[in-house]
């Protein structure tokens, strides 16, 4: 396997890119913010879903912004679509549910051909972002959702159809932008911005404030202990700045 997933950790390892350049990434990010960087095709990202969105909603009062960052865990894909494959997977999603609790649905591993590309799944959630706005993660996890759950492949458009409705997103402008070199590119941009910062798995949670970063969380992890990290770098650059 190009990637791994570790259930002692909760952590899935990204394959490298096939081409690193240099690409430009416009400014993105609030000044005090949440930012999670995972793959919708990433098992434990769908394990730990829930949790994220409590913490986010946990830190509305205080202002601190919540913003997905896409990993790109595979992207290209292009391992066979075999039996050794698919008791990988299974294997492995059943360790999430048994951990998380979330469901999982098996379907997927009774297609003749599948690629496990999750480059066009990020790029969905990069397409939406504008149309969905502060949504973003309930768009998210509507991928996650339909991937896992009902076993549909993220690689085709028409996956994101019943999506698009249940957000209220005009379907074929998603499309256009789904299909765009400029979200194409600026999906890539992502890839390579987490892997600039060191990022070696998803999910990783990760706070900026006041122009640091400060790590959350690496790998799968319960609400409680992401929400007492955060408020231990908000009071510990407090202290500093006092």
């Amino acid at each position: 396997m190009s990637n791994y997933c570790d259930p002692e950790t909760g952590i899935c390892t990204p394959s490298s890119l096939q081409e690193l350049t240099t690409v430009g990434t416009s400014e993105i990010f609030d000044r005090k913010e949440i930012i999670y960087v995972g793959d919708p095709m990433c098992s434990w990202c769908w394990g730990i879903s829930p949790a994220l969105i409590k913490l986010r909603d946990h830190f509305v009062p205080e202002k601190i912004a919540f913003k997905v960052l896409v990993g790109g865990l595979r992207p290209g894909g292009g391992e066979p679509w075999n039996d050794e494959m698919k008791n990988f997977l299974k294997h492995h999603w059943e360790q999430v549910n048994e951990r998380s609790g979330q469901p999982f649905g098996y379907a997927l591993m009774d297609r003749e051909e599948f690629n496990y590309d999750t480059e066009p799944s990020c790029r969905a959630v990069v397409a939406a972002r504008p149309l969905v706005k502060e949504r973003e993660m309930e768009f998210f996890e509507a991928i996650q959702r339909k991937f896992y759950v009902d076993s549909e492949d993220p690689n085709l458009s028409s996956f994101y159809q019943s999506i698009c409705k249940e957000f209220d997103v005009d379907f074929q402008g998603f499309v256009e932008r789904f299909e765009s070199e400029e979200v194409k590119k600026e999906t890539m941009a992502e890839f390579q911005l987490n892997r600039q910062w060191g990022v070696s798995g998803y999910p990783t949670m990760i706070l900026l404030n006041n122009d640091k970063l400060h790590m959350i969380a690496h790998g799968y992890a319960e609400f409680e202990q992401m929400r007492d990290t955060v408020n231990h770098w908000l009071h510990q650059e407090a202290k500093e700045t006092s």
